[in-house]
């Protein structure tokens, strides 16, 4: 029985309840312990666990030809990646709880505006990197690659990847 997570039924969904529930259950926060966040990363396992078997089930069908969509190329595409999901929490886990800033979820990157020269050590530590023109630190893991040269601004991203933003009191604001 889950009792943190409601109603998840993608891997995509888990993720973001999973942000929303360490950002307001964490040991530093006044409503979280320790125990809460062990109970929320256990759930959070199994769920994953279930949500991949799924997945690869699909994929599995897909193969041997099982399903009425047989473009198995498309549906590579469109694959989830499991190790960059485990990155990305492990990275969030790291920086959620950072007072005075603002953390952007931008496809499988993490972005950091607002009031960061405190942490900069910190962000330099765990692999951020300062992007001056936009003011803000990001992180991405190794298998990204950029392939273009093309300068975009940060509105140009989320509009691009679409964007997910976390600020401190757990307000979040979505961008299509």
């Amino acid at each position: 029985m889950n009792t943190y997570f409601k109603n998840v039924q993608t891997l995509e969904e888990l993720r973001k309840q999973y942000r929303d529930l360490l950002k307001k259950y964490h040991p530093d926060n006044e409503n979280g312990s320790e125990e809460i966040t062990k109970a929320i990363n256990t759930e959070y396992e199994k769920l994953f666990k279930i949500l991949k078997n799924r997945h690869d089930s699909r994929q599995q069908n897909t193969r041997t030809g099982n399903t009425t969509n047989n473009n198995e190329s498309s549906y590579d595409n469109k694959k989830y990646d499991f190790e960059e999901d485990e990155l990305l929490r492990e990275m969030l886990q790291k920086v959620i709880f950072f007072s005075n800033i603002t953390i952007e979820i931008i496809g499988n990157w993490i972005w950091i505006s607002g009031n960061t020269y405190q942490y900069r050590k910190e962000l330099k530590e765990l692999g951020f990197k300062f992007a001056g023109q936009k003011k803000c630190w990001y992180w991405h893991s190794e298998t990204f690659r950029k392939k273009s040269h093309r300068k975009l601004s940060m509105d140009d991203i989320r509009d691009y990847y679409g964007s997910t933003e976390i600020e401190p009191g757990g307000r979040k604001r979505l961008h299509a």
